[in-house]
Order: structure tokens, then C-alpha cells, then sequence
């Protein structure tokens, strides 16, 4: 296993554990984090735990040609039911993200460091995302790291339903108009998958990020 150092490195993704895991420690900085995202890899871990950096063999994403819109969701769509909004309340949506409860799972992997360290990525242009509004009041959204031809999604939520399927496929739309590659999932989720997203290997995922 890869301990990372001070040193602004990290391994070939080739060398990664079977499961994907690439390297353990170093830190959350917008430089550490930008260099992991360009080269395929994301930082996830618990609170007790260091930092791990992964690159899974198997890369979920969503190509935009390949969104998929339900009938029951075109029809909640065309209702304007929701309002859209990008990069208007990134801190709100990560926190948001933290905060809300998942089914199965006890806690969460956002960290105030991480939400710190992504929010220094927000003011630099890096990590960006989409608000879900519903009389005002925010009720769905999400965020992730914008590589200009790649957009790596992070973490969604939703207070109400359909929202982050909203904030999801509003995002998608948005990069197909602007010719962006695909839309990084990370790891398998059939939740995402009923919206069209896929498992690559990472070989092809690599080739793309880093062309």
C-alpha cells in the first residue's frame, strides 16, 4: 500500500489494491485534490479514519447522450413544479449532503474537513453544484469537481421526492449543451443506474479524463 507523503504525487492507478484503493494519507488541499481528480482518483473515507484515495476498477458514469427520463419524470419536469439553480448555494448543498439521513448507511464520509476543503475548491472554480428549489426553500441538490470535459460528481440529497433526480438530470442536460464528456458516478448505485449511468473500466476512464 501507498503512503502518500508532503509531496504532491500519487501512484499509477494500475498499482491500486483490488478494490481500488490507490494510496492512504497526505492531505485535503485544492492542489492534493485537483491533481487526484485529474488523474482518476477521489478521495473516501471515514472520520476515524485516514484519507483514501480510490480509483475502483469498475468506473460507474453517465455518458449524456445515455440520460434516461422516465414518463413520470418528464411529466413532473414539465409541471415546473421545481426551480434550478448552479453555484448559487454551494456550502448549503454540501452541508446539506452531510447532514441528510440515508437508508442503510449510519453516518456519513463528509467531514467538516472535506466540506472545508471543497469549498476552497468552489471558490477557485473547481468543485461546483446544483440547488433544487421548491417555494423558496431549498430541497434537493448536489456537487462535485469540474474538470472542463468531465464533471465528477460527488454527493446528492433530497428533502423531498425527486428533487436530486432533478438536480441530476438538470446537470446532465447542461453538459451535454456544452459538449462535456461524461458524468463521473464513482461506484455502482441503481439509483443512478435507472437514470442511465454505466460501469467502464477504468482503463477507458482514465483515457478520457486525462485526454
Amino acid at each position: 500500500m501507498y503512503y502518500l507523503s508532503r509531496d504532491l504525487y500519487f501512484p499509477p492507478v494500475t498499482e491500486a489494491s483490488p478494490e481500488g484503493i490507490v494510496a492512504i494519507g497526505g492531505d485535503l488541499s485544492p492542489e492534493r485534490l485537483v491533481l487526484a481528480y485529474q488523474n482518476g482518483i477521489f478521495p473516501w473515507f471515514d472520520d476515524e479514519e485516514p484519507i483514501i484515495w480510490w480509483s475502483p476498477p469498475q468506473r460507474m458514469v453517465l455518458y449524456p447522450d445515455e440520460l434516461k427520463i422516465s414518463k413520470s419524470m418528464r411529466n413532473i419536469i414539465n409541471r415546473n413544479t421545481f426551480k434550478i439553480t448552479f453555484n448559487t448555494a454551494f456550502k448549503e448543498v454540501i452541508t446539506n449532503c452531510r447532514n441528510i439521513k440515508r437508508e442503510g448507511q449510519p453516518g456519513t464520509w463528509i467531514t467538516p474537513e472535506m466540506i472545508d476543503a471543497y469549498f476552497e475548491l468552489h471558490k477557485m472554480g473547481y468543485a461546483q453544484s446544483v440547488e433544487v428549489w421548491q417555494d423558496n426553500v431549498m430541497v434537493g441538490g448536489l456537487y462535485g469537481v469540474d474538470l472542463g470535459h468531465i464533471f465528477c460528481g460527488e454527493s446528492m440529497f433530497s428533502k423531498v421526492s425527486n428533487a436530486s433526480k432533478m438536480a441530476f438530470i438538470a446537470l446532465t442536460k447542461k453538459l451535454k449543451e456544452e459538449n462535456y464528456r461524461l458524468l463521473d458516478c464513482q461506484v455502482h448505485n441503481d439509483h443512478l443506474a435507472s437514470l442511465g449511468a454505466r460501469e467502464i473500466d477504468r482503463s477507458e476512464f482514465i483515457k478520457i479524463v486525462t485526454n
